[in-house]
């Protein structure tokens, strides 16, 4: 069985979009701005900083939350990917889309050990 995805559209927006909008958990706390990338149709996010504050933790804890894409609000749950093949296409998906000197080179860092380690599939609710 597969899992659902999120419409085309939303997909496209994220593909095509610089910044996705998150709030991560089911705590009220305010929406902030992440990278993500589409890979094989599926959305993909990960951490830049581990803080214990963060959404990346927030979802440790309760693996769901919103996202605003495409003057949307969606719900998601989150699935914390273990595939290497996954990792590596997210890692290319991130290069691929932020080419700008500087965005590039923090894409570049998304492929360290511990940022790998975050690789997050965001799924509809």
């Amino acid at each position: 069985m597969q899992a659902a995805r999120f419409p085309r559209t939303v997909t496209a927006a994220i593909r095509d979009g610089k910044i996705l909008g998150i709030r991560a958990g089911t705590k009220p706390h305010r929406v902030i701005g992440i990278w993500a990338v589409v890979v094989e149709g599926r959305v993909f996010v990960r951490s830049w900083t581990v803080k214990p504050s963060g959404w990346y933790r927030a979802l440790g804890e309760q693996p769901q939350g919103v996202i605003e894409v495409a003057k949307r609000r969606l719900r998601f749950r989150a699935v914390f990917t273990r595939s290497e093949r996954l990792r590596k296409a997210v890692d290319r998906a991130y290069v691929a889309k932020f080419r700008t000197p500087w965005a590039a080179k923090l894409a570049r860092a998304f492929k360290t050990k511990e940022r790998r380690a975050t690789t997050t599939e965001l799924l509809p609710l």
